[in-house]
């Protein structure tokens, strides 16, 4: 049987376009926020993944399934209720683990499903500790899937 093709795939479409018509307001600076630290963490350009998924950075993957494909290292996406934090390296163990737990009981008002953090508004967490979490994450994936 034959892979299915992978949904989210990466895009030519304009990052600072998407989020220029971006509404409400706070939801368009809020993402500007995000874009900067991201660029700032991970030193990557911003690409578009789908319709609304802004990614920084790709890595390859295969699963003991044979499934491969290519997905974003680290991104957000800044849906209308909630932005998505995505942090791809989701089954931390021992001294990564601890630390995420750590950071983010310092975060502040937040959701975490799997690999994706939940933020509401940016005015209601620390920025400098998502920062650590991003940072961390992006490590982590550094670590497992070496770039290059």
């Amino acid at each position: 049987m034959a892979d299915a093709a992978n949904k989210t795939v990466a895009t030519d479409a304009d990052v600072k376009g998407y989020i220029a018509a971006l509404e409400p307001d706070r939801r368009r600076e809020e993402a500007q926020a995000l874009l900067e630290l991201y660029q700032r963490v991970t030193g990557e350009p911003a690409k578009m993944w789908g319709p609304s998924m802004i990614g920084f950075g790709e890595y390859h993957y295969t699963y003991d399934s044979g499934r491969s494909g290519t997905s974003m290292r680290s991104g957000f996406a800044p849906r209308k209720g909630k932005h998505s934090i995505y942090l791809m390296c989701s089954d931390l163990e021992g001294a990564a683990a601890a630390q995420q737990e750590a950071l983010l009981a310092r975060l502040g008002k937040h959701k975490m499903e799997k690999s994706c953090l939940y933020v509401n508004r940016l005015d209601q967490i620390d920025l400098g500790v998502l920062e650590q979490i991003i940072a961390a994450n992006v490590a982590e994936m550094n670590r497992l899937y070496p770039p290059g």
